[in-house]
């Protein structure tokens, strides 16, 4: 760079004084020429001392700025080429995931449906037997209140029967039968 800004210097003295060789030719003109040329060719210098001076640390750290913001770009692509890729693999399996979701929910609603059907039988077994056990106790109770009546109808008849039969008579007769045991 510093090569650059030094054969630029020149090549302006040099054309400075190419016009100022050229230029001579006029009377009055040719001092004030001079001078322009000279303040151009100062001017030019002060430029191109500052381009050397701060040029060279400036485009460095804008060309790293570069090549950093080009390697982050990169590796930014990288990741979204990376996550594309991964959002078509699943958009791909999509369908044979809901297929395979259907199958699953299809044999569950089937096990499901077999589980109640067990669990129903087996309610139904035990409502039938528990059924089976309340009317045999049912009859149980009936016959035994059955027989606890008839025992207490027949006692009836015949207490019944032997008041109508019990005359004054048989009463002295029983109660000196009774007398006679007892001795």
């Amino acid at each position: 760079m510093r090569r650059v800004v030094r054969v630029w210097l020149m090549a302006c003295a040099m054309a400075a004084a190419a016009l100022a060789q050229e230029t001579s030719g006029g009377e009055g003109s040719s001092g004030l020429e001079f001078w322009k040329w000279a303040n151009f060719v100062v001017l030019a210098g002060a430029i191109g001392y500052f381009a050397g001076k701060y040029g060279p640390p400036f485009f460095a750290a804008r060309s790293h700025s570069i090549r950093k913001d080009i390697v982050e770009a990169e590796q930014a692509r990288k990741e979204a080429e990376a996550r594309a890729a991964a959002v078509e693999q699943r958009l791909a399996n999509l369908e044979a995931d809901i297929a395979a979701l259907r199958a699953e929910a299809r044999d569950e609603g089937r096990a499901e449906t077999e589980r109640i059907a067990h669990h129903t039988a087996a309610e139904s077994a035990k409502i039938h037997s528990n059924a089976e056990q309340e009317i045999a106790a049912a009859g149980k109770a009936a016959r035994m209140e059955l027989k606890a009546y008839a025992a207490e109808l027949a006692i009836s008849l015949a207490e019944q029967k032997i008041r109508a039969r019990m005359t004054p008579a048989t009463q002295e007769a029983l109660v000196r039968g009774f007398v006679r045991d007892l001795k």
